[in-house]
């Protein structure tokens, strides 16, 4: 009989959580479309599997989008995605930055 010993508690992280540079690439987009008049609410949670950054267009709806943080996902498709308020995915990939341009591009409007 093979005992295996369970896995040493302090292996495993109580949360996920966005590090500082992570959180400072979020903010600053949710600053800009604060001022574009886009945004005007934001939440964060940290799960045991995941960090999720929600945006508002007013605060009491749901979220017009979720970026999320997801390790597990680290090898596969990439940790974060974008998340639309439908559910679907909008973006997702291993660069965080690259995952947020999906949202940039509704600061860009025509000049006439």
């Amino acid at each position: 009989m093979n005992m295996q010993s369970p896995p040493n508690v302090t292996d495993m992280p109580e949360q996920v959580a966005f590090d500082r540079h992570e959180l400072g690439a979020i903010l600053s987009l949710y600053g800009r479309m604060v001022a574009a008049g886009e945004w005007r609410d934001y939440g964060l949670s940290h799960l045991r599997e995941a960090a999720i950054f929600s945006v508002f267009r007013r605060t009491a709806e749901h979220p017009l989008y979720r970026i999320e943080k997801r390790p597990k996902l680290r090898n596969r498709q990439g940790m974060y995605s974008v998340i639309g308020m439908d559910g679907q995915i909008l973006k997702r990939g291993h660069d965080l930055r690259g995952v947020l341009r999906v949202l940039e591009r509704k600061l860009i409007k025509a000049v006439e």
